[in-house]
């Protein structure tokens, strides 16, 4: 595989078509090396327009998704991010690569040791990834510039848009299967959030935030 071709055709023929055309987010999506990040035995899909399987059955997004997800946030550089599941790394190092100051939260340890060992081989800074629930995590309120959820919720938690500063974005998917909605969150000056539907997707649900079986009689 010519991986600087796949990496091209990828950004032009998928990422720039979804309408994400932010020159930086672009750039990082050029520069930060998605094939390292992605499980050795799915190297290959790296570049495909496809949900790359993790441990826990969770995913990496296609690349269009995280286009979106990072051009969502319009980070300018210097802010403080929370991203919830750290997953294979690469969103991690997508935000670093925007000059965000990165707190990652991962549940499941397999994906922690498989994200420390691909952000710290290609010696990413500002980031720090740590094995929690973020379900459980404590944080002060307003301690967040944006905050990236990379699962999907059926309601979003309340301590979530606490812990965003006023003006603070998230990007959360919240929703049903297999019709969920990609949304903007922002921080209102009172308190209020105001969310942005950004696109449909379908993605596995935060662990501990499962939906709780119904019986019917």
């Amino acid at each position: 595989m010519n991986l600087e071709h796949a990496r091209s055709n990828m950004i032009e023929q998928q990422v720039r078509t979804w309408d994400v055309l932010d020159a930086r987010v672009l750039d990082v999506l050029r520069t930060v090396p998605r094939e390292d990040y992605a499980p050795a035995a799915h190297r290959k899909l790296a570049f495909s327009d496809l949900r790359i399987p993790l441990d826990g059955h969770q995913v990496m997004m296609k690349p269009i998704e995280e286009g979106r997800c990072l051009q969502s946030l319009a980070l300018e550089g210097g802010e403080t991010v929370l991203e919830i599941g750290a997953g294979s790394g690469f969103l991690t190092a997508c935000l670093a690569a925007l000059g965000a100051e990165v707190i990652s939260l991962e549940i499941l340890e397999s994906l922690v040791d498989q994200a420390r060992r691909a952000l710290d081989a290609h010696g990413v800074e500002r980031v720090d990834v740590r094995h929690a629930d973020a379900l459980e995590a404590r944080f002060d309120e307003a301690s967040f510039d944006a905050i990236v959820v990379t699962a999907s919720v059926s309601a979003i938690p309340d301590s979530f848009g606490g812990w965003l500063k006023p003006g603070g974005r998230m990007f959360i998917v919240r929703g049903a299967s297999p019709a969920m909605e990609a949304l903007r969150v922002t921080r209102t000056g009172s308190g209020r959030l105001a969310e942005e539907s950004l696109f449909d997707t379908d993605l596995p649900r935060l662990i501990g935030a499962e939906d709780v079986p119904k019986f019917e009689f």
